[in-house]
């Protein structure tokens, strides 16, 4: 593999940052900003095989999942808000535009939903924006997005540098934005938003031979009169929060992921435990947290309510300096009374 770097970008989109040079790739493999990130497949067989986890019976015996209220009237209407579909999947619509973060609807193989879908897979229609944060299978799931092609014709997805051949090889048809870091998408001349592609710390696998060749990243969205809504994605705690802090910040709401962290050896360079999330959020002074990628999937060792405990308790000692907004799954989240 060439140690030669390349940067890459979408020449056809607006580059935000001043002076950024694109996004680095040493070879075929994007780099996790400046430095190449590979994790092993040692610390995988380490995590299973050669340690116990010591919260194993906590683990067993913590069977809390979140709460789901029915959000299908949500859906049929043209009423702006806010609703968590569980994971990372969340449904916003603004001024009548509806967007629709990382869709995970089905349960597969080694992804089994511990709560129900808040609707049927099939009320998900008048989509306008898909936006697909990454590719890890708990955000970007092939039935998900086939089913949504199918329903929505008129549905444009926003995502990452080198995501279209993946997508299309699920839904030809599918229309893709590939964006770099620091990225506005085109919406068109009447769109009454922005959105932008923004840095996270993570990595791309699907399987075994297509480590970071697709980009991962985080989104905000600029909506009419200049309220901001971030959506971190996967991510862990690095320099990213505070240069986009410096951009666009502060910002107004925030949906931060918090839970996937043990063990740290396995999960820090991926995920942020809830002190980080709760650092993050500090970071780029936002006014409101939405927690996220906790409760609906088992994917780490630790028990499916500490996630959420814990954010709660940073707030209620005054650490978080957001308002904590914690809603039960299917629930609308009015965001514009927040603002």
């Amino acid at each position: 593999m060439s140690s030669h770097p390349t940067y890459h970008r979408n020449e056809k989109l607006l580059t935000v940052l001043p002076n950024y040079p694109g996004n680095k790739m040493i070879g075929q493999e994007y780099c996790n900003g400046e430095e190449l990130y590979e994790p092993s497949f040692a610390n995988v067989f380490r995590w299973k095989f050669l340690t116990e986890n010591p919260q194993k019976a906590e683990k067993k015996a913590d069977t809390w999942a979140p709460a789901v209220v029915d959000c299908t009237e949500f859906l049929r209407s043209d009423t702006d808000g806010l609703v968590w579909l569980g994971h990372a999947s969340f449904v916003l619509r603004v001024g009548g535009i509806t967007l629709l973060t990382d869709p995970v609807l089905f349960s597969s193989f080694g992804l089994q939903r511990r709560h129900p879908l808040p609707c049927r897979p099939e009320d998900l229609t008048n989509i306008d924006f898909l936006l697909l944060s990454h590719g890890h299978r708990d955000h970007l799931d092939e039935a998900s997005v086939k089913l949504l092609a199918r329903q929505n014709l008129q549905m444009q997805v926003l995502s990452a540098l080198s995501m279209a051949p993946l997508l299309r090889g699920m839904a030809p048809t599918l229309a893709v934005q590939e964006a770099g870091w620091w990225q506005q998408y085109d919406l068109g001349p009447e769109a009454p938003l922005e959105i932008f592609y923004l840095p996270a710390s993570h990595w791309h696998r699907r399987g075994v031979f297509d480590l970071n060749k697709v980009l991962w990243g985080s989104f905000l969205i600029r909506m009419p009169g200049g309220s901001t809504l971030y959506f971190a994605g996967d991510t862990s705690l690095a320099g990213h929060f505070e240069a986009i802090e410096k951009q666009f910040g502060p910002l107004d709401i925030v949906l931060m992921p918090i839970g996937a962290y043990k063990p740290p050896f396995m999960m820090e360079m991926s995920h942020t435990n809830p002190h980080e999330a709760a650092k993050a959020t500090n970071i780029v002074r936002a006014g409101h947290v939405v927690p996220m990628h906790y409760g609906t999937f088992d994917l780490s060792d630790e028990p499916a309510s500490e996630p959420l405990r814990l954010l709660e308790e940073i707030a209620a000692g005054g650490m978080l300096r957001a308002e904590l907004h914690a809603p039960a799954v299917g629930e609308v989240m009015p965001w514009q009374e927040w603002l």
